[in-house]
């Protein structure tokens, strides 16, 4: 996730994302390939972006891939939130329920990794500058990460780690809304369909729940609906979290984005612990086990936020949503081992219809599928080429299509 020209990509920045240009201090000489030849076309030719995203068919994008990528990113960021979800309800077992101060190892390191290097890539000067027109944005970002985490952490002091992954439905609404409102995102009937059949599969599990009991949190954990509205507040933090995330990355490095999320994040994360955790600071047992567990969760979250941005821009905020349900199954399987869950012949029923609406979501998407965002433009002219961006793949086909083309060096690009 590095960019080639990334050093000089803020020394003159704009008010917005719509210009992300770098600037290079030395353009090549004789460049024969402009932006305009590769993302222009007028109206009697075929535009860069339609000759790639060709329609092969009805299932073209189960053919590219990029589907396969996707659908293996969305499992492995679900097992991961599980695991974080996990640590989570072990820490509240042993009596430690710090929400706030939980996560906020997590950001700072982030913030270690991710802000230096961005201060390298872009020096100093440009850093600044970048933060001066750019940062207010994040800062929203950061706001609603960090509103996310406290709450859905929180809501493991009242209830247990299923019930409060059941509500993580509500930020698919979220998503879809802010989505459709504000970054021109139009679902097809068959995106409608998958989400449906998914949520069906998510309502099959809180009815195997209801079944089986496990849906009731134990006398320790005080009052379960006040978890459940916890969880309800989280997910909405992350529906809009998420959608957030999806547009900052496809127009800016990831570097960038985590970097800047995270530095935000610790002095939010860090102000929310000294307001809201100190009681419950003092009170939490505090022995080897905690240390081990806040470790765990702190590397499962870290790697998660890392992985994250990658998922967005192959896909969308919407099915980054509907791969998190898949939480649920996986927090059974671990639930199983750890405590002691029992599992309902449901599970498996709940489990197929996640997987198959997560497959009709996808039928009738062409070659790019949801790579190709609609904020960016038509060739995506608007967009960062990074690693699984709809435009590097755009470039690549211009490129490989014209022998006599030449790189252009004020093109923004991702290495991998």
């Amino acid at each position: 996730m590095t960019e080639t020209n990334a050093r000089t990509a803020t020394q003159r920045p704009s008010s917005g994302f719509t210009s992300y240009t770098p600037i290079p201090q030395s353009p090549k000489s004789g460049a024969s390939v402009t932006r305009d030849d590769i993302f222009q076309s007028d109206d009697s030719s075929e535009a860069p972006a339609d000759q790639v995203d060709t329609n092969g068919g009805f299932l073209a994008y189960f053919t590219t891939k990029e589907f396969y990528m996707t659908l293996v990113l969305g499992q492995v960021l679900a097992i991961t939130n599980t695991a974080c979800s996990t640590f989570s309800t072990l820490l509240a077992h042993e009596g430690t329920s710090i929400p706030a101060f939980q996560t906020f190892f997590n950001y700072l390191l982030l913030n270690l990794i991710f802000t230096p290097y961005t201060i390298y890539r872009y020096g100093l000067k440009g850093w600044f500058e970048m933060v001066l027109h750019r940062g207010w944005k994040y800062i929203f970002l950061s706001f609603c990460d960090v509103g996310g985490n406290y709450f859905i952490v929180l809501a493991y002091r009242y209830t247990t780690m299923l019930s409060a992954q059941l509500i993580n439905f509500w930020a698919i609404a979220v998503v879809i809304l802010v989505s459709s409102n504000f970054l021109r995102v139009r679902y097809h009937n068959t995106q409608v369909l998958g989400i449906l059949i998914c949520i069906g599969g998510m309502g099959v599990l809180i009815a195997s729940d209801h079944i089986t009991g496990t849906d009731n949190g134990d006398d320790s954990h005080g009052d379960q609906i006040k978890g459940d509205i916890f969880a309800l507040l989280g997910a909405t933090f992350y529906g809009l979290a998420n959608t957030s995330e999806e547009f900052f990355v496809s127009m800016a490095p990831v570097y960038e984005v985590l970097g800047q999320m995270a530095l935000y994040g610790t002095v939010i994360n860090g102000i929310q612990a000294s307001i809201f955790d100190r009681s419950s600071f003092d009170s939490a047992t505090w022995n080897s086990q905690v240390a081990g567990y806040l470790v765990g969760y702190t590397l499962c979250l870290a790697f998660f936020y890392c992985m994250a941005p990658l998922l967005l821009r192959l896909s969308s905020a919407a099915f980054f949503n509907i791969s998190m349900l898949m939480m649920n199954f996986w927090g059974v399987i671990i639930g199983i081992g750890v405590f002691h869950y029992t599992v309902h012949w449901l599970y498996p029923v709940a489990f197929l219809l996640i997987t198959i609406g997560q497959l009709i979501y996808y039928v009738g998407r062409r070659v790019l599928g949801e790579a190709r965002k609609p904020w960016l433009g038509r060739n995506q002219e608007r967009g960062v080429s990074g690693l699984f961006t709809a435009r590097r793949k755009i470039e690549g086909r211009a490129q490989t299509g014209s022998e006599s083309s030449e790189r252009d060096p004020m093109l923004p690009r991702e290495s991998a």
